[in-house]
């Protein structure tokens, strides 16, 4: 594994291909992720304010209703930052959103997790790992060091109870 690149937040017109997930979700069609993608409703570090962002689920644990998900610009990202200030949220797959619980994950898990992924999805664990700026030969070795230096969060389910962002 080797770093070819650390990638920069979307500007632009790119800015704008990256929110149209999120677009979609709002329009109801969530759906048509697979269950690839989530819509991530979290509250602002600074402004206080409901933001959104869709991310890719990369692991389902269906006994506890959770999701997995890494954060493609690493600890920089606002929503990565926005969750470790404030880890209630609202994770939607598909039409139902659900009230979750965002808890970052370890160096050490992130590279099991990763390597698990690598396994099961080596096309896609490539094509991650680039996004993320790394250039990986598909061994568990390389994509257990991604994990390592990839920011990833559980998503676990809330009881009726506890709160929601606003």
């Amino acid at each position: 594994m080797r770093r070819i690149a650390t990638p920069a937040p979307p500007t632009g017109l790119r800015r704008l291909a990256f929110r149209l997930p999120v677009l979609l979700f709002r329009a109801r069609l969530g759906r048509l992720f697979g269950g690839r993608l989530m819509l991530l409703t979290h509250i602002g570090r600074v402004s206080g304010k409901p933001r959104q962002v869709v991310i890719e689920a990369i692991e389902h644990d269906p006994v506890t209703g959770g999701h997995i998900g890494p954060s493609g610009y690493g600890t920089r990202s606002d929503w990565y930052r926005n969750v470790l200030r404030n880890p209630e949220v609202v994770v939607q797959l598909g039409a139902r959103p659900r009230p979750m619980t965002a808890e970052p994950l370890s160096p050490a898990e992130g590279a099991r997790l990763m390597a698990r992924y690598g396994r099961r999805h080596p096309r896609l664990a490539r094509r991650l790992a680039r996004f993320m700026g790394f250039a990986v030969d598909g061994g568990t070795a390389d994509y257990e060091e991604v994990g390592r230096l990839i920011a990833f969060v559980r998503f676990v389910p809330r009881r009726p109870s506890e709160g929601s962002p606003r």
